[in-house]
């Protein structure tokens, strides 16, 4: 096999999507596919889940916008990001979200506003002109603080109440559009709930989740370390006793982070320790014994979570997931779709 390959199960996001659409009743599920995807592979994910039901697509910045119109033309498409490309966006048919300044015409436009974020966002509703077609606000706290959330969403209808009516009201995320029902409204922007991944930190079978990725490799070397011999920068391991590690050809190069020293991976299906400091290129994973090279190594999937990798590194999945390389010079990609 290749350095790792990278297993994205389509038939598994669109049951993701499936049963989000399920939650939110006659509420929109709007995709968000920044990011390639979150990882997945934009344009695959997005092919999948406009077929499923979701009736937009959203994404950070016109560039991704214009890359997924090239291969989806006819869908929607919504940049969440703050832009200056606006004659592109026009061209391409897609629509902008605006935080601030004078809103631009000939193009469809969502306007923001700063209910408890901080970030991107109007303070008061501007007048509207007739190009706008919805409201939104980013919920800072779905997933931790529910209270604050509600609040947010009380701002939220107090500053769009007596406006267009045909206007689509948007502000649930995943978190929100799982857990928080007053959240629902016109439409739900889902990201990191549709790839299988929990917004909570939790395993995502506790909200009816399946994840869509896997990431594997194989052991590339095994060798014994004898009691007092190390492995990898900075001696971080010292063996005590003779002890056997296997050397995996992934490291954070690949999106294998640092951080994951001392957490776990799935060899031959069985759990073993990542030892050792995590290279570019490599890491080492503790043995009970001289396994042979090749013996398959998971690192994402088969019941291993991206949520366990992220609370061992301090972090959370969406960045775990966002980093990991697919490009062809190091890794392979395969996609299930049938």
């Amino acid at each position: 096999m290749p350095r790792s390959e990278i297993t994205v199960d389509l038939r598994a996001l669109r049951r993701n999507v499936e049963w989000l659409r399920s939650v939110l009743g006659e509420t929109e599920l709007w995709a968000v596919v920044k990011a390639d995807g979150y990882g997945h592979g934009a344009a695959d994910v997005a092919r999948a889940v406009t077929d499923a039901g979701a009736t937009a697509l959203c994404v950070a910045t016109v560039a991704e916008g214009l890359t997924l119109r090239r291969v989806l033309p006819g869908r929607r498409i919504l940049v969440l990001g703050p832009t200056d490309e606006v004659r592109e966006a026009r061209e391409a048919e897609l629509e902008l979200v605006l935080g601030d300044g004078a809103i631009p015409e000939g193009v469809r436009v969502h306007v923001e506003l700063d209910t408890g974020m901080g970030r991107y966002g109007f303070h008061r509703l501007p007048e509207l002109p007739g190009n706008v077609v919805g409201l939104m606000t980013h919920l800072a706290t779905a997933d931790s603080d529910t209270a604050f959330a509600e609040t947010q969403l009380e701002r939220f209808r107090g500053a769009s109440e007596g406006s267009d009516p045909t206007l689509t009201l948007h502000a649930a995320n995943s978190a929100a559009a799982l857990r928080l029902p007053s959240s629902r409204l016109g439409a739900a922007r889902c990201g990191i709930a549709l790839y299988g991944v929990s917004p909570f930190g939790t395993d995502p079978s506790d909200d009816g989740l399946e994840p869509v990725l896997a990431w594997r490799s194989e052991l590339a070397q095994v060798k014994p370390l004898a009691a007092g011999e190390s492995t990898g920068y900075g001696r971080t391991f010292v063996a005590g006793r003779e002890k056997w590690v296997g050397l995996v050809p992934v490291g954070y190069a690949d999106g294998f982070r640092r951080g994951l020293s001392g957490a776990e991976v799935l060899v031959a299906g069985e759990q073993r320790r990542v030892v050792g400091t995590v290279s570019m290129d490599s890491f080492a994973v503790e043995l009970p014994g001289p396994l042979e090279p090749g013996t398959p190594v998971t690192l994402v999937g088969d019941g291993l979570l991206a949520e366990e990798h992220a609370r061992h590194a301090g972090t959370i999945a969406y960045e775990l997931l966002t980093g990991i390389g697919s490009r062809r010079d190091r890794a392979t990609r395969t996609v299930l779709d049938a």
